[in-house]
């Protein structure tokens, strides 16, 4: 499907595409073909056509078992097999809306629906192709924004500066391997999402490069060449994505996989987090975050949790 998908960028034909998590299932399909898949997905959506987000019920891993993980990850850390590792989990949530619901009523920058397997809110871009640059979007680090001087205190925090200059050093490196001229060109701004119980504040940084004017040949490898996304897995990204399939005990899928669309010119990307499920036994929602040596395993369970809400 890789090749067929720069067949299609190749031929100017705009056309929507998803990986899972290490871009080994690779999916593509011509935009006016998208109702026979019966898929949706939407970019850049405006920010005020939604209800207000809510919390569903959900039935988190046990504490203890996370923090068994998470001493895992912090054994691996102390070794310097890794530097910084992504730590998911999945959660069982009740909901009374079916996927196509969730999706219709989802106020995100990006989204997408794919049948009745999962759905997908996003508001963390990948990467965005528009002439010969291309630009990353890492995001990493989270606050509750009710907490006094939260934007202060997230942008001072040591662990907090540590972990995202890693992430924005690793996309550099990344960007580095398809593009020349690579420039940060912003580096820890402030966005902030609705989650129904709490509004959180996430950080930001904005890389760009220069790519050859032929890199619609091979679209398809150049995606691939990219993945696994940094902010969702860690740093260094081989040995990382190895531990991260030791510890997390469950698959990971089409969650933080990535997603986009071609428009005939232009190549728009996203990150699938923000991820619902549905399995056979209801629906899943995958969430976690990143994990350093400076973290505190209460406030990373916390944000597992925080993260998990329908719009």
């Amino acid at each position: 499907m890789i090749e067929r998908f720069s067949e299609l960028v190749r031929k100017g034909i705009p056309t929507f595409f998803y990986t899972d998590f290490k871009g080994v299932q690779f999916h593509c399909h011509p935009l006016d073909q998208l109702p026979l898949y019966d898929i949706e997905f939407s970019f850049h959506a405006a920010t005020s056509a939604t209800n207000a987000p809510h919390k569903p019920k959900c039935r988190p891993v046990n504490p203890e078992y996370y923090k068994a993980k998470f001493d895992v990850v912090q054994n691996h850390l102390s070794k310097g097999n890794t530097y910084l590792l992504n730590l998911t989990q999945p959660t069982p949530i009740e909901s009374s809306y079916g996927l196509k619901e969730i999706y219709s009523m989802a106020n995100a920058p990006y989204k997408m629906r794919v049948a009745d397997s999962f759905v997908c809110f996003s508001p963390e871009a990948f990467i965005r192709i528009e002439e010969n640059t291309i630009h990353t979007f890492p995001m990493k680090g989270t606050i509750d924004a009710s907490l006094p001087n939260a934007v202060e205190t997230i942008l001072n925090d040591p662990k907090e500066t540590a972990e995202h200059t890693m992430i924005v050093d690793l996309l550099r490196n990344d960007i580095g391997i398809v593009a020349k001229e690579i420039r940060v060109e912003r580096f820890r701004y402030i966005t902030t999402i609705n989650t129904g119980e709490k509004k959180l504040h996430q950080v930001s940084s904005h890389i760009s490069g220069t790519l050859d004017p032929s890199w619609r040949e091979n679209a398809g490898e150049l995606i691939r060449t990219l993945l696994p996304a940094g902010s969702i897995s860690g740093t260094p990204k081989k040995k990382t994505v190895e531990i991260i399939e030791e510890i997390e005990g469950y698959e990971r899928g089409y969650f933080s996989g990535v997603f986009g669309y071609y428009d005939g010119t232009n190549l728009y990307t996203a990150v699938a987090i923000r991820f619902i499920e549905q399995s056979g036994n209801g629906l899943i929602y995958k969430s976690g975050g990143g994990i350093t040596s400076d973290s505190d395993w209460r406030n990373e369970y916390t944000e597992m949790i925080d993260k998990i809400y329908i719009p």
